[in-house]
């Protein structure tokens, strides 16, 4: 019996239809998020590996709050910390479980979420747990947040933004930070796609911007992208940590980050760090390329293409498979049009990024 025939009709004639497609490894990637290549930088794996080698056990056995918060956990936390300028932070399972955690635990009774309206389909999900009185604003317009926030009369005031978004590449404004601590307002930041890719240190939109992290102030990034392994982190002070190793259910309902993903970040954590300079290089050359071949600024290593057709973007993937590249064809309802998205990762030649941009122009002509 073909219990969601009709649904999956009618996904086929929009052009929205959905299949996963095993990684044809002979293809150059500019489809992933892997900003900085470090998924294919195997002396990480290595040293990862060794490291694992000499516990007495291989997996975290636990949730964290049992008995499976181990020391590989507690300092890459604290290297993260200091790298970062926050008083405590948590590693958990992925950044979509970040985002469920942190806003399905902070929003109580009575308090109000202030969330972009292009904020990850995670943040989202979360909105709709508990009956979360949740305010949409217009995206990275911060003359509606500031009215919506001088306006209401919740206990508490918290804002959701993303560093870099996932699908437009853009940033959010320094101002939203500003607006936040005047109001007193909570301010989650997502910086799954702008942690390891903006910033003097390369650690996000909070050192991109200068940022001094205060007491409503909450960073959280992934592990996924630009760190090469699996996983996420929430970054903040003392009090909030406290609170959502209390009240988080990802943090205390789930077994704990593995071990070998969490020690993986840290060597890369330590790797960014350490080549800094070399790895900013690589992405401003990067950047120059998409600006002087696709004509437009990239704020991070996300190139977004506009096409508007559903099907015609799928059309042009697959053309672009055919010469030997990956990129991802975003389609409706994840992007209000469809788009061609770049990633301009620096686990590909500056050469091929080029001759990519150049059939992109020639295909979509």
């Amino acid at each position: 019996m073909m219990f969601y025939e009709k649904e999956l009709k009618a996904l086929h004639k929009s052009g929205r239809y959905r299949t996963r497609e095993v990684i044809d490894e002979s293809i150059l990637d500019f489809a992933s998020n892997d900003y900085l290549g470090l998924s294919s930088l195997s002396s990480l794996h290595t040293k990862t590996c060794e490291d694992i080698d000499r516990l007495n056990f291989h997996s975290s056995k636990a949730s964290m709050l049992v008995n499976g918060y181990h020391q590989i956990h507690k300092d890459f936390e604290d290297e993260l910390c200091r790298a970062n300028n926050f008083e405590a932070g948590v590693v958990l399972g992925s950044g979509f479980n970040a985002n469920i955690g942190l806003i399905e635990s902070l929003v109580r009774k009575g308090d109000t979420l202030f969330m972009d309206e292009l904020y990850h389909a995670s943040g989202v999900l979360a909105s709709n747990l508990n009956s979360v009185n949740v305010t949409f604003f217009k995206h990275n317009d911060m003359n509606e947040l500031s009215i919506l926030l001088e306006e209401s009369n919740a206990k508490r005031k918290i804002v959701a933004v993303e560093g870099i978004y996932s699908m437009d590449g853009d940033l959010c404004p320094k101002k939203v930070f500003d607006i936040c601590d005047k109001m007193g307002a909570i301010l989650i930041v997502d910086e799954a796609h702008s942690s390891g890719v903006v910033g003097e240190n390369l650690m996000g939109i909070f050192d991109l911007y200068d940022i001094t992290p205060k007491k409503n102030h909450i960073k959280m990034g992934t592990l996924g992208k630009a760190y090469g392994s699996f996983g996420a982190f929430i970054l903040a002070s003392e009090h909030i940590v406290a609170y959502l190793i209390n009240r988080a259910k990802p943090i205390i309902y789930a077994t704990s980050l593995s071990l070998y993903d969490t020690r993986l970040a840290h060597k890369s954590l330590e790797y960014i760090l350490q080549n800094t300079k070399s790895l900013k290089k690589e992405i401003q050359e990067r950047r120059k390329i998409v600006k002087e071949e696709l004509g437009f600024d990239m704020a991070g290593l996300i190139a977004p293409v506009v096409i508007g057709d559903n099907k015609k973007v799928v059309e042009i993937k697959n053309k672009l498979k055919t010469q030997g590249f990956s990129v991802g064809a975003i389609r409706q309802p994840t992007v209000p049009r469809a788009i061609i998205r770049v990633i301009a990762r620096l686990g590909q030649s500056k050469n091929e990024l080029r001759v990519l941009c150049q059939n992109l122009v020639k295909i979509n002509s």
